[in-house]
């Protein structure tokens, strides 16, 4: 009995000694055979099948086949052909300085006509705008007037210099000269903001000072409303105030004048659009006195045709 029980045990000792791969050989060997139409059997003999790499794929790191994805459909786009290729990147712009031509901030130069138009008594008036700059920093030189039965009426010259301060804002700075053949030229220092208001009011407010102390501000202020992609209808105020009386160009103190225009304009182009429009205009406080006084009336009305453009 007891050598029966020593030799038990050195089995035992001897079998769990051997390699995994022998015990697994041994397994295999000794394990019943899947009977026909044994679908336990048959799965069971594919778990214990060595499992073999294949060249189909990419392995683990325990040699197990990966299944292969499928193949990507071919690309339904031609490909280039070699003319293709030359015309998109033509040899004589091989080594060329594309440096000046991807500035990021160039300088520009416009001219702007906001208002060229003809109105009653052969009433020329006009808005003319040059500038030159870059993205934050411009130069405007800026006509604005009348011409009434051949003569000037009234006309300002303002030059001045813009700096962007954000998206919507610039500040300006400059000198305004207004020239006055019946009475007295004036000039000012000039101060203010143009930009974008919320709900794309376009603003420009402009505070001027002049000599002998005198003060004068010019508010303005307008509105595109598309009609069609084409077709703009442009709602337009301007308003005048002054700190004194000057009597020599027929201006009261304070609010010295008003006006408010309606415009319908057709865009041909972006550079180019004539309009038409209805604009009244109304005086206040002194400024309405020497009007009255001169024979003419406070308040007025007037048809104006015009062209607005920039190149």
């Amino acid at each position: 009995m007891k050598s029966f029980a020593t030799a038990l045990l050195a089995a035992l000792l001897a079998g769990g000694a051997l390699p995994a791969d022998a015990q697994h050989d041994a397994h295999a060997h000794h394990a019943p055979k899947p009977q026909a139409g044994d679908a336990h059997g048959e799965h069971a003999s594919q778990e214990h099948a060595d499992p073999t790499p294949t060249a189909a794929g990419p392995h683990d790191h325990a040699g197990h086949a990966w299944h292969a994805r499928p193949a990507q459909p071919p690309s339904p786009l031609p490909s280039a052909t070699a003319a293709e290729r030359a015309a998109a990147f033509p040899a004589e712009l091989e080594g060329m300085d594309m440096r000046g031509h991807m500035d990021d901030n160039p300088l520009v130069a416009v001219f702007r006509g906001d208002r060229l138009e003809y109105g009653k008594d052969d009433a020329l008036g006009w808005d003319l705008r040059a500038g030159i700059g870059r993205n934050f920093d411009r130069l405007w030189l800026r006509s604005e007037g009348e011409r009434r039965d051949g003569a000037l009426e009234h006309a300002s010259t303002e030059l001045y210099w813009s700096h962007a301060t954000g998206p919507w804002w610039d500040r300006t700075i400059g000198l305004r000269h207004d020239s006055n053949p019946a009475g007295r030229d004036r000039d000012w220092a000039a101060i203010g903001v143009q930009g974008l208001a919320p709900y794309k009011f376009e603003v420009e407010a402009t505070g001027y000072i002049g000599a002998s102390g005198r003060l004068a501000a010019r508010l303005e202020g307008e509105y595109e409303m598309l009609v069609t992609n084409r077709l703009v209808l442009q709602p337009r105020l301007e308003a005048n105030l002054y700190s004194r009386d000057d009597d020599e160009n027929h201006v009261g103190e304070g609010l010295s004048d008003a006006s408010f225009g309606l415009r319908l304009r057709y865009e041909f182009s972006r550079r180019f659009a004539p309009y038409v429009g209805h604009v009244w205009t109304r005086r206040f406080g002194g400024t309405a006195d020497f009007a009255e006084a001169a024979g003419g009336d406070a308040s007025e009305r007037a048809w104006v045709a015009g062209v607005r453009f920039w190149f």
